[in-house]
């Protein structure tokens, strides 16, 4: 039986798959030779349209989490469809400052930004289904996304016909006359960021301790490593080679680069480990309205998309005994305001409608019905207590 299939038939609830997924964490980290562990997580199949991309909000959950562990060296495991090139600059010198041995797991996608991120791990890891992604800068223009590698290489193609024709194709007038110096400065500006970042932190990085060449035996140069640096970060920055941004780069493209990757798949027990924990998590984000997790062996934040639930107050937990939050009917967007109990006993406020029983709320305006059991998971996650009715 396989591992998804296994956990199906558990039919595990919220909790037990929230403890499920920390026990697979500390055997990883114990495997690991106990290592500090923190996870970075977005649902890929971005079901309720949440923001999963990497962004400026990701910085303070994820520095909390990090505050959470104080071990030598840490294990990071992403998955990203990628994001904003500065934020990953930041988290990693959060990391950075903290620890100088960090590993990257990649035991699924870890595209774009995500890639950015890998290449500053001293050891990235892994697995025969893991895949990274090209790390072309993306601009949007006049509500168009592209790559600006591809933009760059476009321009150059009209300049070099232009030189060798001396004269310019009238197709390519109205191309140009959209476009200004400050556009092609930006693109240039966002591709050697990114590139920049890739050849800085695996020279400074994932090639800290190559110090011999394995075919000759001689000492390796700093001049060597910042080359090979420098040819990887081409490698993965040429739109004209991979064709698409979401192209996967699987371990055997990152061998002929001739970046080193540990398979953690060669490793029974930590591959076992690193799967269950990944299904886990996959079950948990397509079970739920989490787009996001930021969690330890210990502790987690969550980010859940649909009902507007106000943060928990700072005060201690017990002292809370309901919560109030804002559900729109999804057909008449009639708005209303839900209570949940939190404690027995507690009135309905005048003009609130009680959490239902089943966890179906039907509108009393369309009779149209709202499913609120993640909503229920949200505030159960958030507050530590049980919704009562």
């Amino acid at each position: 039986m396989g591992i998804y299939t296994e956990y199906l038939e558990r039919n595990l609830n919220f909790e037990q798959l929230a403890k499920e997924r920390k026990n697979q964490l500390k055997i990883i980290s114990r495997l690991r030779g106990n290592r500090d562990l923190i996870v970075y997580s977005s649902d890929l199949t971005n079901k309720t349209q949440a923001p999963i991309s990497i962004d400026y909000s990701d910085i303070l959950p994820f520095k909390d989490q990090l505050n959470n562990l104080s071990g030598n060296s840490i294990d990071i495991i992403i998955e990203t469809p990628g994001g904003i090139a500065e934020v990953v600059e930041d988290m990693v010198h959060l990391v950075r400052s903290k620890y100088n041995n960090v590993g990257i797991i990649i035991p699924g996608t870890a595209k774009s930004a995500g890639t950015i991120f890998a290449m500053a791990g001293n050891e990235i890891l892994m697995g025969n289904s893991s895949a990274l992604g090209p790390i072309d800068a993306q601009i949007i223009n006049h509500n168009k996304r592209f790559s600006a590698d591809a933009f760059l290489d476009g321009l150059k193609k009209i300049k070099d016909e232009i030189s060798k024709s001396n004269k310019l194709n009238p197709a390519y007038i109205p191309i140009l006359q959209n476009i200004s110096p400050g556009e092609i400065q930006h693109c240039e500006n966002a591709q050697n960021f990114s590139k920049e970042l890739v050849k800085d932190w695996l020279s400074k990085y994932k090639f800290q301790n190559w110090k011999n060449h394995s075919s000759t035996g001689k000492p390796v140069t700093a001049e060597e490593k910042e080359i090979r640096a420098n040819e990887i970060a081409a490698q993965l920055c040429k739109h004209s080679d991979w064709l698409t941004h979401a192209r996967s780069i699987k371990i055997p493209d990152l061998k002929k680069m001739r970046l080193l990757i540990t398979d953690y798949s060669e490793n029974k027990n930590l591959n076992e480990a690193i799967t269950r924990y990944y299904t886990l998590l996959r079950i948990t984000l397509e079970s739920t309205n989490i787009y996001k997790i930021f969690e330890t062996p210990h502790s987690q934040i969550m980010r859940f998309s649909g009902a507007n639930i106000p943060p928990p107050p700072p005060e201690n937990n017990k002292r809370v005994n309901k919560v109030l939050f804002d559900l729109e009917c999804p057909s008449c967007k009639k708005k209303y305001k839900i209570q949940a109990n939190l404690e027995k006993g507690v009135q309905v406020e005048k003009g609130k409608f009680a959490f239902p029983k089943n966890d179906k709320f039907i509108c009393p305006n369309c009779r149209a019905q709202s499913n609120l059991e993640s909503i229920k998971l949200q505030i159960e996650a958030q507050t530590q207590k049980k919704i009562v009715y």
